[in-house]
């Protein structure tokens, strides 16, 4: 099995070893397609005026000077244009994917251009529970329960353009509950906070904080699954569309 790796944090990040580690046990067939540096949040964002710089680290591993979508687009049309992955897997992201983050996140938009040219695609993400981790994010429970989770997906039936987003507990991997197959939760991230700071020579600049987590009565989507020390698997498709409102508002036209 051709399996592609991709991430929104570089392609010199820690999650990027662990992902390889973890897709080394189910093929030894690897390409790895990854930006230069950390793009988190760019979402599907696409690379449109300026060129686009590929580098060649090594033996199937490549570096390219743009988003992450960029980088899966450069790997299927060029890089393995004549051998198409047979799966995609993006991550482990350095931080949880949940809730709406999907749509701002590298890492899902990775794996959402996959699924999109009709390829089984995967996102992984790490939680972690302190603030102001830094460099020291443990992705433990994602190393040891990685192949876990994925495995049982491989053999699964897919919808197509679909596309699973997978988040590790912030826990030790002994501590980590198990895996539940949850629905995508939703912050309200109208607290969001925008932190003001100065700079040395007297200028202002911003930090968005984003808002804290609700919780709904029966604990019953991604953010509170993870929270509560589970591995969330959550399926996603790529068709926007709001079917339920389709022949109201069609309604509004005859």
């Amino acid at each position: 099995m051709r399996i592609l790796l991709t991430n929104d944090d570089g392609i010199h990040a820690p999650g990027m070893t662990v992902l390889e580690r973890i897709a080394r046990t189910l093929s030894d067939d690897i390409t790895i397609v990854a930006p230069t540096s950390e793009r988190s949040g760019a979402g599907r964002s696409l690379t449109l005026t300026r060129p686009l710089r590929l580098r060649q680290l090594g033996e199937k591993r490549f570096a390219v000077a743009g988003t992450p979508t960029d980088a899966v687009m450069m790997a299927l049309a060029r890089i393995m244009k004549d051998a198409p992955p047979e799966l995609i897997l993006s991550g482990v992201n350095r931080g949880a994917n949940l809730g709406e983050d999907v749509s701002y996140s590298g890492t899902v938009s990775a794996a959402m251009e996959g699924a999109l040219a009709g390829i089984p695609s995967i996102a992984l993400s790490q939680v972690y529970a302190r603030e102001g981790a830094g460099p020291n994010v443990s992705f433990a429970a994602a190393e040891a329960w990685g192949e876990k989770v994925l495995r049982p997906l491989l053999d699964a039936s897919w919808a197509p353009r679909s596309l699973y987003n997978i988040n590790f507990p912030a826990r030790e991997p002994d501590e980590v509950l198990g895996i539940r197959v949850v629905p995508q939760g939703l912050r309200d991230y109208g607290q969001t906070e925008i932190l003001q700071r100065t700079d040395p020579r007297g200028f202002d600049y911003y930090w968005i904080k984003l808002a804290g987590m609700p919780h709904t009565p029966a604990h019953s989507t991604d953010l509170e699954a993870a929270a509560d020390g589970w591995v969330t698997v959550t399926p996603l498709h790529c068709d926007m569309t709001n079917h339920a409102a389709l022949a109201a508002t069609t309604t509004l036209y005859r």
